[in-house]
């Protein structure tokens, strides 16, 4: 009984886990591949992941695959074991929220871009034709995306002149 409480208990976790993950952009199936590495003391192959999962081996290539390109998992060596084994990255936080961090800078960076495009559009308008209240809102969006991005550099604490976004 007390192997089917803490099997729930287990299932619970893994399940609550995965949708926490999804939401950094993961798939379903990445995110219950992640969590599940992430939850056990000890490195998985494949065949073990499909098992656990009720996967086809393909698919937990594929989805390890994808987690690797992200360094959310690793493979590892073993002694004596001649399948790849695979990990999950223990810094969680601070890697998903690097990685988080980073990719807000780099959309943050890109809108104000295109928003100094736009600005200099205005500028192209002779001043009686301008819309005065639209280069309002203009100037008012563009120190909200500045802002945002001073928080995510503070944030991240990414170095300016180190940002190469």
């Amino acid at each position: 009984m007390l192997n089917s409480s803490n099997e729930t208990i287990k299932n619970g976790i893994l399940l609550e886990f995965a949708k926490t993950i999804e939401l950094f952009e993961l798939s379903p199936l990445e995110a219950r591949v992640f969590t599940i590495l992430y939850m056990e003391a000890q490195p998985l192959t494949l065949d073990e992941l499909s098992e656990a999962l009720g996967k086809s081996k393909t698919s937990m290539s594929n989805s390890v695959r994808s987690l690797v390109d992200l360094n959310l998992v690793k493979r590892v060596w073993k002694k004596g074991v001649r399948k790849d084994l695979y990990q999950a990255n223990s810094q969680l936080f601070k890697h998903f929220m690097n990685s988080y961090l980073k990719k807000w800078l780099d959309a943050t960076s890109d809108r104000k871009d295109a928003l100094l495009e736009i600005k200099g559009q205005i500028e192209q308008i002779t001043t009686d034709e301008r819309n005065r209240d639209l280069e309002k809102r203009l100037l008012q969006i563009m120190q909200f995306h500045k802002q945002l991005e001073e928080f995510f550099y503070e944030a991240s604490q990414i170095k300016k002149d180190d940002y190469r976004g």
